[in-house]
């Protein structure tokens, strides 16, 4: 059988980060990922991300349906392709507020303060032209502006500031609140995944094996401790491998639980019930599911000026022709060119998040409305709202049973209602009404009640695909993991992404996941 010191589980953001910084320092690692590679050129094309959504490189999750959604069903797409979200996303750069690591530290998360988080994400950090206390500049992960902003991008930041959110150039800096453009994880007008970045710089070395097609179902032990794992690849044969060190679970907020749980790590009543031996009762592993969901506030163009129609015809061959010779153009936009963070609860840190798309949006289960326009989409920073993840079956094929808990407490709508009327008056303000001639959803009506806004966030809110939480760090006994990211309970096994979060951070969540591979390394090559 072959014989590896590390096993990390998906290719994805944290895989590959935590992939590169073992490599560096010469183990013997096997890197195991579900999807193909990253050779679709929609990936590579940053504003072509929709394309990747729903195709072999992505997966959709579907939750069952939430009562307090109007009774729908929430869809969660996770990359299931090499540097995972980081291939498929929207490449927005955010890291949080420096409370948000405060909290974990006061949660009993030992040693993930700000001040002890901020070093990681610099030593990941390339930025293209900020330096200082908050930025750095040699790390793998590319940070830049885009290269294009579409004119009803910036008609949103200046409408944000005829609103009261003054203009901010760095959401990654001393304040969060304002109003601008986001910093993208993209270099040379091209996406800049974990794959393109830290998986490249060790893919050539001796001491790495990368497969892709190669589906994890369960953990190996001997006793308490896991030495390998188990996998079946496409063609339907069984696979093994032994790991003399760990386990590096990298597998992502819903496939990481669900691996655990077939590995019998997990509620003991609920594995018996499946016929799964129980290795160890882990009443919290699924648990503290959390994500951030958003809602558009749609506006009709004056004029055709919107992303409608640049994907066919003539504009599709002009606008590739350009990113292939010039890397310039539409193209290397990531779409969600700006937005913005707003304290709308009175709180002393931000609470809504606002992205923006010059074009309308539908959902994975809804078509856009038609015609030119744009949508306003506020994001609940830090809801109350909490879901589950759970087996269906001992089928390692078999889907999820998902709770999303999707505006299960109230004040999440009430939050989200907050951040639709914002983003209703930035819809009319002057910058914007002179480009936008109407609102359609929720309400052509400029006082709207809450009753009508409040229907429309139940009918319409969707996630902003970040799911967090479900194996979560702590220092007391229930916690999943430790501090140092192992697995309590047995031996020979961490946990690398998203669902360490006890909480959900203020912001997108890919970088914050690059920084917790950082650390999690850091962690792994001290020991």
């Amino acid at each position: 059988m072959p014989q590896f010191d590390y096993i990390v589980v998906g290719g994805g953001s944290a895989g590959c980060t935590i992939t590169c910084r073992l490599a560096e320092a010469g183990k013997r690692v096997l890197l195991l990922e579900d999807g193909p590679p990253d050779n679709s050129p929609f990936i590579h094309m940053p504003a072509t991300f929709i394309k990747v959504i729903g195709s072999e490189r992505s997966v959709i999750y579907q939750s069952e349906p939430q009562a307090s959604a109007a009774g729908r069903r929430m869809h969660v797409p996770q990359g299931r392709t090499l540097g995972g979200g980081s291939s498929i996303n929207a490449m927005v750069y955010i890291r949080g507020t420096a409370a948000d690591y405060d909290d974990w530290a006061a949660q009993g998360c030992s040693g993930w303060g700000w001040e002890q988080v901020l070093p990681a994400f610099k030593k990941a950090e390339n930025h293209m032209r900020l330096s200082g206390p908050y930025h750095g500049t040699e790390g793998p992960l590319r940070v830049s502006d885009t290269r294009y902003r579409h004119p009803l991008s910036l008609a949103f930041v200046k409408a944000a500031q005829e609103c009261g959110l003054p203009y901010n150039d760095d959401f990654n800096g001393p304040l969060q609140q304002g109003s601008g453009f986001f910093h993208t994880t993209t270099f040379n007008g091209q996406r800049g995944s974990t794959a393109a970045t830290y998986l490249a710089a060790v893919r050539q070395r001796d001491n790495l094996q990368l497969r892709t097609g190669c589906y994890v179902e369960r953990l190996r032990w001997q006793g308490r401790r896991a030495v390998g794992v188990q996998w079946r690849t496409a063609d339907g044969q069984q696979h093994e491998a032994d790991a003399r060190a760990e386990v590096i679970l990298c597998a992502g907020a819903l496939s990481t639980p669900k691996i655990l749980l077939l590995s019998g790590i997990g509620p003991a009543a609920q594995l018996r019930e499946q016929g799964i031996p129980v290795v160890h009762d882990a009443a919290e592993v699924g648990q503290n599911y959390q994500d951030h969901l958003e809602v558009s506030v749609y506006g009709r163009c004056r004029e055709p000026i919107s992303l409608l129609g640049q994907e066919r015809g003539f504009n599709a061959l002009r606008n590739g022709l350009q990113w292939q010779l010039l890397r310039s153009g539409l193209l290397t936009s990531n779409v969600v060119e700006s937005g913005g963070f707003a304290c709308t609860d009175g709180g002393s840190r931000p609470d809504i998040q606002f992205h923006v798309l010059p074009v309308l949006v539908g959902d994975v289960d809804r078509e856009p409305l038609p015609g030119h326009g744009m949508s306003i989409n506020p994001c609940l920073l830090r809801p109350k709202s909490r879901g589950s993840v759970s087996l269906s079956s001992p089928d390692a094929r078999a889907p999820l049973r998902f709770v999303s808990g999707a505006l299960s407490h109230e004040d999440d709508v009430a939050g989200l209602l907050r951040g639709v009327r914002l983003a209703r008056r930035i819809l009319r303000a002057p910058s914007l009404q002179r480009v936008i001639s109407e609102e359609l959803l929720p309400s052509a009506a400029e006082h709207a009640s809450d009753e009508v806004l409040i229907a429309h966030i139940r009918s319409h809110a969707k996630t902003v695909y970040h799911p967090v939480g479900t194996c979560r760090m702590g220092g007391d006994a229930a916690a999943v993991v430790n501090p140092q990211l192992q697995l309590n309970g047995v031996e020979g096994v961490r946990i690398c992404d998203a669902s360490i979060m006890p909480s959900i951070i203020s912001g997108n969540t890919n970088a914050p996941v690059i920084m917790i591979a950082e650390r999690c390394a850091d962690f792994i090559l001290r020991s």
